[in-house]
């Protein structure tokens, strides 16, 4: 500001010295007045234009391209620039973080709506979307109650309690594929809202699984503890001879065998579930291992009829599995057991291993039983699900059976395939991937055994 003023009596000085040198009046002092007038004039004008020069630059807007200008406006002019970067480099770095910020926001797996003060929606990520069939563009600024038109929610977003979520079911909810959303409202700012939705469907079904779980163990161990305790009250209180009293001991083993063999089978489940994955370093005989399967299930086959079951067993090529002996073996008998179960006296079984050219290896369990309809195909792995609840009862099954042979071909990274028609019987088969099977015997190749290393 103090070399402005200097420079501004340097003009002053220069138009006195111009006006008494060049100018005819007769006196001195008047030349010397006029020469200021003048050149004050001139630096007004001057100034002005620089000034007008930097208003214009600053009407434009366009701030890529400061105007070139001298002195004390040119510093206000460098000195504007200056501000304006600084100020568009934090209005970049304020979008680069907000746009971080709306991306971590879609890549949570919980939908988020932003609600201005009248309940219409500012903005909303992907998974919101999807939850609620919104269109991000199209329906901004739509008032969120015409878009999720369920009476819960209606209700839930009047009463104006958010202390807890609401579940009300997705648009594209069906009875055979239920999807349930927990929604929450959360008040922030002058009143908006944050409406945060989370698929439940499968916290849902698991609660009901494991509701169902309980009730089917209370109630398969209901059921052979009463005949025991009704066997145990009737012998104490009625004398038997000693045919009635063997009788009464047989039913009575027969019902703790039934409990004895749940409780094995839930266990098994556990171990299964909590256990390492099976090694690829140990490896189990196809043949033995079916050879035993077949043994057990003749002499379960004689327990229950005395007619038994013809069961065949088929190997094209001997092999090993990398896996855990017991629950191969859990898996395979389960499989021979149930088509023991469900076939009639004098039925036959087929225990079948097909090693494929790709490397795989099948193991197939065929019989010429009833059949199952289709319907049930899809459940028949849950536990407790039964097709025939009676007969199963009535030859000893507990409903695990193909529970622990899911789990099992699912840790040996196997595909367990079910085929049946009513009155053509059924096939269970199970799938290794080749990088478990491997061929034994004199003439197994070395690209057999390289396959399995990698």
């Amino acid at each position: 500001m103090i070399w402005r003023v200097f420079r501004f009596f340097l003009f002053q000085l220069a138009g006195a010295l111009v006006g008494y040198f060049a100018l005819t009046l007769a006196q001195a002092e008047h030349r010397v007045i006029v020469g200021i007038l003048v050149a004050s004039m001139a630096w007004v004008l001057i100034d002005l234009r620089r000034g007008q020069k930097l208003r214009s630059w600053l009407r434009e807007g366009d701030t890529s391209r400061p105007p070139v200008i001298p002195g004390y406006w040119g510093e206000m002019a460098d000195r504007v620039r200056r501000l304006v970067r600084i100020r568009d480099r934090k209005l970049i770095e304020s979008e680069q973080r907000l746009q971080e910020f709306l991306s971590a926001i879609q890549a949570s797996p919980n939908g988020v709506v932003l609600l201005d003060a009248e309940g219409r929606i500012e903005w909303c990520n992907q998974t919101a979307a999807d939850h609620f069939g919104f269109d991000p563009q199209r329906d901004l600024m739509q008032q969120v109650s015409n878009l999720v038109r369920d009476p819960q929610f209606a209700a839930y977003q009047a009463k104006g309690d958010y202390a807890h979520d609401v579940v009300i079911p997705g648009p594209a909810s069906s009875n055979s594929r239920p999807v349930r959303l927990s929604v929450h409202l959360h008040p922030y700012g002058e009143g908006r809202s944050l409406m945060m939705s989370r698929d439940v469907t499968a916290l849902e079904q698991a609660e009901t699984m494991r509701r169902d779980f309980v009730a089917n163990v209370s109630h398969e161990i209901r059921t052979p503890l009463t005949v025991l305790g009704g066997f145990v009250e009737t012998m104490q209180n009625l004398p038997m001879d000693g045919p009635e009293r063997q009788r009464y001991l047989a039913l009575m083993s027969q019902q703790a065998q039934r409990m004895q063999t749940l409780v094995n089978d839930l266990l098994t489940l556990s171990r299964l579930e909590g256990s390492p994955l099976p090694r690829l370093d140990e490896w189990v005989d196809v043949r033995a291992l079916m050879d035993t399967c077949a043994q057990e299930g003749r002499e379960l086959s004689m327990l229950m009829t005395q007619v038994g079951h013809d069961i065949t067993v088929q190997i094209d090529t001997d092999c090993r599995i990398a896996g855990s002996q017991m629950e191969l073996h859990s898996a395979m008998a389960n499989l021979v057991n149930n088509a023991i179960r469900y076939t009639p006296n004098g039925g036959t079984v087929t225990m079948q291993w097909v090693r494929h050219a790709d490397g795989s290896g099948e193991f197939s369990v065929t019989d010429d039983g009833p059949g199952i309809a289709p319907e049930h195909l899809p459940r028949l792995t849950e536990r407790f699900y039964r097709v025939d609840r009676s007969r199963s009862r009535e030859t000893g099954g507990t409903g695990l059976g193909l529970a622990i042979v899911k789990h099992v071909v699912q840790r040996h990274g196997a595909q367990l395939l079910i085929t049946s028609k009513p009155g053509q019987g059924a096939r269970f088969a199970i799938t290794f991937p080749a990088s478990r099977v491997q061929r034994v015997g004199a003439h197994a190749s070395r690209r057999d055994a390289q396959a399995v290393t990698a």
